[in-house]
């Protein structure tokens, strides 16, 4: 398989659903869902009645029909639960998790991957974050199940998975070493195990992928070259403008007047280390405007990954009325992206978009009632007593100090699992209206998204995202330059950012 030029960045929890990656990869770039909660996204599509039956149809195709039944009979409702009524829980991720929820894992990513991949012959990525490990292996045994042409990761060091991927395409059984927080008399290697036999789907012939870290330092990609348990296919290159998750600033981490993590020369990966590594890379991070992916082939990338320009386009899973918000914003030059260094559990710096009525509105943060009932971002530790357990930043702050956390790393911690669910639909919602907010996440460069508005239109898809990148010009009905200067609250720096030589 050629490599592709364009990367659809797998952003978010369902940002980047089926219907982007497989809109993406019908253009013949590389369209990419994301594996995040993908087992409780299943089941509330499934208790919301699964309108159209696309999920229910893709079930049908699981090689291990009983498990697919279970799961219809276990969440599917007919008409879909009334609006009022809170989403049943699913259990949380442990390190030795139930079989129902290794079930719907495996079946969830199935699904996603099989949905991406229908009708076209266009290559199908998926991407997880390395610090969401305690699902990592049933949801990557689903997605090779579905025929996943590349496997992406960020948000760590994903040192195990090559081999991982290697052992399951064989059916093989697989482990990873849990990350494991020591308090007290510490104790044994704790590992995550996950057994294909399991999945009563025979044998059929698996395809391995190509492995496609996602590293924000020449550093990280030499150490996972040489340490990786198997093969690494190449690199996404991420710098600090990218949305999501970005990796902290190299060395003490310096605040600027506006409470942002200061990111200076160190922070930008050597292109021409990069090049010495002599595998194919492809940067990512404020590359979605035209002339783009030209310069970085120039300077020897593969081409690039690009993550926002597609997060708010028409194919994209995120709810259509954040998505209008967002784009009128950017007309109004109102469009503020600030990377806060508190948002995430994870401690990871996380840019979120600053929009009223969400988790980044503070009389909205402080009226939420703190819990944590998904858990996909909690910690694993040692209790003094050698036992396993859980515990989050995020959650309820006694919760967190009686786990022997420190107080002062819940100060504004946010529940991104909850947010980010509710950015496309799916939010818990609860009696007297009810609901759990959003929290919108973008890259630091959304004047991009300006190229590809036609005149007097506030919507545009992924096909003219694609064919601006590839052409390196904007669609020629599009009248609204976003390079030009505007005054507006927040707005970043326009054009693309290139590391240096």
């Amino acid at each position: 398989m050629t490599d592709p030029e364009i990367i659809q960045g797998g952003m978010g929890v369902g940002v980047s659903d089926w219907r982007l990656a497989r809109a993406v990869s019908r253009l013949g770039q590389l369209g990419v869902v994301s594996g995040t909660a993908l087992d409780v996204q299943l089941a509330r599509r499934l208790q919301l009645g699964d309108p159209g039956g696309d999920l229910r149809r893709a079930m049908e195709s699981f090689p291990d029909a009983e498990i697919a039944t279970r799961v219809r009979e276990r969440y599917f409702v007919e008409e879909g639960i009334e609006m009022d009524r809170p989403f049943p829980r699913i259990p949380r991720y442990t390190v030795d998790p139930p079989r129902e929820l290794w079930e719907l894992t495996v079946l969830a990513n199935f699904v996603e991957v099989y949905l991406a991949r229908e009708a076209h012959e266009g290559p199908v990525g998926i991407n997880y974050l390395e610090k969401v490990q305690l699902p990592v292996l049933p949801s990557l045994y689903g997605a090779l199940l579905a025929g996943v042409d590349y496997v992406l990761i960020g948000a760590g060091i994903p040192l195990d998975v090559p081999g991982v991927l290697t052992r399951l395409v064989e059916h093989r059984p697989a482990s990873v070493r849990a990350h494991l927080t020591e308090n007290g008399n510490g104790g044994k290697e704790v590992r995550l195990r996950f057994d294909p036999s399991w999945v009563d789907a025979g044998t059929p012939s698996l395809s391995r992928p190509s492995f496609l870290p996602i590293v924000s330092s020449v550093a990280l990609a030499k150490i996972l070259l040489k340490r990786a348990d198997g093969p690494v296919d190449g690199f996404v290159v991420e710098g600090p403008e990218a949305g999501g998750h970005n990796a902290p600033p190299r060395g003490k981490t310096r605040l600027d007047g506006n409470g942002e993590p200061i990111y200076g020369p160190r922070d930008r990966p050597d292109l021409g280390e990069l090049r010495s590594l002599e595998v194919p890379f492809w940067l990512a991070g404020s590359q979605g405007h035209p002339g783009c992916l030209e310069r970085a082939q120039d300077r020897g990338a593969a081409g690039i990954q690009v993550g926002t320009a597609f997060a708010f386009c028409r194919e994209s899973g995120l709810d259509p009325g954040f998505r209008r918000i967002v784009i009128d914003a950017i007309l109004s030059g109102d469009d503020a992206v600030r990377t806060d260094p508190l948002a995430s559990p994870t401690g990871f710096p996380f840019k979120v978009l600053e929009v009223p009525g969400t988790l980044s509105d503070e009389a909205v943060y402080s009226s939420r009632r703190r819990r944590c009932d998904l858990g996909y971002l909690r910690e694993v530790y040692r209790r003094e007593e050698g036992s396993i357990g859980y515990r989050c930043p995020a959650e309820p702050v006694h919760a967190y100090v009686h786990k022997k956390g420190r107080e002062e790393e819940t100060v504004g911690r946010k529940c991104l699992c909850n947010a980010l669910l509710a950015n496309v639909g799916l939010a818990q919602r609860g009696p007297d209206s009810w609901i759990e907010p959003p929290l919108l996440t973008a890259g630091r460069d959304l004047s991009c998204l300006g190229y590809y508005l036609t005149a007097g239109e506030r919507d545009y898809g992924a096909r003219d995202v694609v064919k601006t990148l590839a052409t390196g010009s904007p669609p020629r009905s599009s009248t609204w330059n976003p390079d030009e200067e505007r005054t507006g609250a927040g707005v970043g720096d326009s054009g693309p950012v290139i590391p240096g030589e």
